[in-house]
């Protein structure tokens, strides 16, 4: 979970750097962060979610150089997704404007957005890498280029922010320096250590053929990814409607909500990986048992975590913004959001023991009402829909035919 916390982290920096700057500059970064997750990121993500499957268990299988072939056919597909995906982010300002955001927020989220473009491949490219390695167990070097792009980019972020001057143009190029630093520090280390030479045959017709296979995942991965980012970042356009208050505590709730959705995504990742590897070479008795570690660690950290946020409700706002409305808002939802990361933390993870994408479902409540009791209400409606999630996984999980699984 410290790698998917690193990569997370990234945007964090820049809603930090640039929330001390003014209201309207902390929601227009959340919320081109929250565009690039939309129409990017998470459409990425949820296609390279098929390797989990496929570079698992068939490196589990002893195929090492389809491991690689896998990784071609995920580089290409991905690619030719970005076109898509900028179509999406050059209109980001009217379609702002037609769901009613405010005129102001939109001007500097599409700024944002622009400044982004060129960085959406490096971001695609880092989570196929990520994947590459973590199908063979290999973790470190994701951990120490996480380590210097974060770095880099809170450095970038001071200069840019405060010697410079450039506000948030500065902190938008920060973060698409950081994700090609972190894409290509990545490479690098692994072309240095030599770690791809196992897997990696090089470029071969192979990875133009099979498409459908790596489709089949990958869309449905896909779908569950979005509808996962997707109704979280709803939250942030309802808040938008009301006004820059209700929209900066929302971001700021979604900030550390998915900060803390990263310790439990790590042991999820780990349990798949550890789970498909069992499954392909066919033994039931180390599948079962990476699935009950993965459970007990993503359970204890959870109480840890969903105890700390609580304690610190009153502060915890004070890391993104100086503004007190937005804080003492920020304050009374964190009190619904301990409970709500407990089954997140179980929904997360129990997927990854049989095999299932792991996402949050897509729902979000239909309360409405005003200022606070809008974020309040929200946020119990995802308590109850995560809750129900959590439980209809495990009731799969238990019925689930252990043997069945290995010989597929």
């Amino acid at each position: 979970f410290v790698a998917q916390m690193l990569g997370f982290l990234i945007s964090v920096v820049s809603s930090i750097f640039c929330g001390h700057l003014g209201k309207a500059e902390l929601d227009a970064v959340t919320l081109a962060v929250s565009v690039i997750n939309v129409t990017g990121i998470s459409i990425g993500s949820g296609l390279a979610s098929a390797c989990d499957t496929l570079m698992s268990q068939t490196y589990g299988s002893k195929k090492v150089k389809q491991v690689g072939t896998i990784l071609q056919r995920g580089i290409l597909i991905l690619l030719l997704c970005c076109f898509p995906c900028w179509a999406l982010f050059v209109n980001t300002e009217r379609i702002l404007l037609l769901i009613r955001q405010d005129p102001e927020v939109s001007r500097l989220t599409q700024l944002y957005v622009m400044i982004f473009i060129p960085a959406l491949p490096a971001a695609f490219l880092y989570q196929l890498q990520t994947r590459y390695l973590l199908s063979q167990a290999i973790i470190l070097p994701q951990v120490l280029t996480g380590i210097a792009a974060n770095i880099l980019n809170v450095a970038m972020n001071a200069f840019f922010l405060y010697a410079l001057k450039l506000g948030m143009v500065g902190s938008a190029w920060a973060n698409t320096v950081s994700q090609y630093t972190q894409a290509i520090l990545l490479f690098l280390y692994v072309w240095w250590k030599k770690i791809h030479v196992e897997t990696w045959g090089g470029w071969t017709r192979d990875c133009l053929l099979d498409w459908g296979s790596f489709i089949r995942l990958a869309v449905p991965g896909m779908l569950m990814m979005c509808i996962e980012w997707w109704t979280f970042e709803i939250g942030s356009f309802l808040a938008g409607l009301l006004s820059v208050v209700e929209l900066g505590a929302q971001s700021v709730i979604y900030e550390l909500s998915s900060a803390a959705y990263m310790v439990p995504l790590g042991f999820s990742v780990a349990a798949s990986v550890r789970v498909g590897n069992a499954l392909g070479s066919g033994d039931v008795v180390q599948a079962k048992t990476s699935c009950i570690t993965a459970l007990l660690c993503a359970g204890v950290f959870a109480v840890v975590v969903a105890t700390l946020l609580g304690t610190l409700k009153d502060v915890v706002g004070y890391i993104f913004t100086n503004d007190k409305e937005i804080v003492i808002l920020v304050s009374k939802v964190m009190i619904i959001f301990a409970p709500f990361h407990l089954f997140d933390a179980a929904a997360v993870s129990i997927p990854a023991c049989g095999a299932i994408p792991p996402c949050r479902l897509g729902c979000s409540g239909e309360c409405k009402a005003a200022s606070s009791s809008f974020l309040i209400c929200l946020w119990v409606g995802m308590i109850i829909c995560i809750s129900l999630q959590a439980l209809s996984f495990s009731a799969f999980v238990v019925r689930m035919d252990w043997k069945k699984a290995a010989e597929e």
